[in-house]
């Protein structure tokens, strides 16, 4: 046998890679809270590996400072407010620019099309006043416009910044005026899309980070003004803009890797 004619073996995904996805979209979802502990022997048990992929995916998440490690522990780090700046920082400067590259593509309206939905969904789910149904709806609509960015390891870095504010979101988005100033800035930054103009949409996408900073500042209770009055946050207009919408269907399934503002 000639062994020229060997053709690499396939192979399932490693299970540290397996347990990684797992426990990163756990986070992502804020079922494991700030301060909670992540024990080796437990999440082994739970998924059914070893401690040795369960290990080496704790370290992968600490290495991006999804984790704290204390020892041989590892937890969900509390956010200070000097951290809430830095991840802001660096989200001001990558976030509108992606968004201005994916602007002259989504003058097409099916390529638009998955953003119109999550933003129909949103709005309809804001209507009725449904946190789980916002939220979802709300990470579709980012996974949809992240998956028009051309540069792959923008949208990685995109993604991970906004991960480290994932465990935070719930105590945000369960307040509904947020919620209203969540969707007027989705429908804003829709309607530079779908407009094509690149410097709109990217200024539409810096004002809603900046609107989502503040509010997290708030929930953290870092923010010495009273919680009430939302401070440094765009007030949401008694009659939101229009944007365009795609007919009501079910979209696609879209990978939550791929998404959450």
């Amino acid at each position: 046998m000639n062994p020229r004619s060997l053709t690499p073996v396939q192979r399932p995904r490693a299970l540290a890679d397996q347990v990684y996805q797992a426990l990163r979209e756990q986070l992502r979802a804020g079922a494991i809270g700030a301060g909670s502990a992540l024990q080796e022997v437990q999440l082994a048990t739970q998924l059914g590996v070893s401690r040795t992929p369960v290990r080496e995916a704790l370290a992968r998440l600490a290495s991006e400072g999804l984790l704290a490690t204390h020892g041989r522990s590892f937890t969900v780090p509390s956010l200070t407010l000097a951290d809430v700046e830095d991840i802001y920082e660096l989200r001001f400067l990558i976030e509108p620019a992606a968004a201005r590259r994916v602007a002259p593509r989504t003058v097409d309206r099916r390529t638009r099309a998955p953003i119109d939905t999550a933003l129909a969904d949103a709005a309809a789910a804001h209507d009725r006043g449904e946190l789980a149904a916002f939220h979802e709806a709300n990470v579709r609509y980012r996974a949809a416009w992240l998956a028009l960015v051309p540069n792959a390891r923008l949208v990685r870095m995109i993604e991970l910044y906004a991960d480290h504010m994932q465990h935070i979101r719930a105590l945000t988005l369960g307040q509904p005026r947020v919620r209203t100033i969540v969707l007027h800035g989705l429908q804003r930054i829709t309607a530079a899309l779908a407009s094509g103009d690149a410097d709109a949409a990217a200024d539409a996408v810096h004002a809603h980070l900046k609107n989502a900073r503040k509010a997290f500042v708030e929930a953290l209770g870092l923010d010495v003004a009273p919680a009430a009055r939302l401070p440094g946050i765009e007030a949401a207009p008694d009659s939101m803009p229009s944007a365009p919408r795609a007919p009501r269907r079910t979209p696609p399934r879209m990978s939550m890797k791929e998404s959450n503002a």
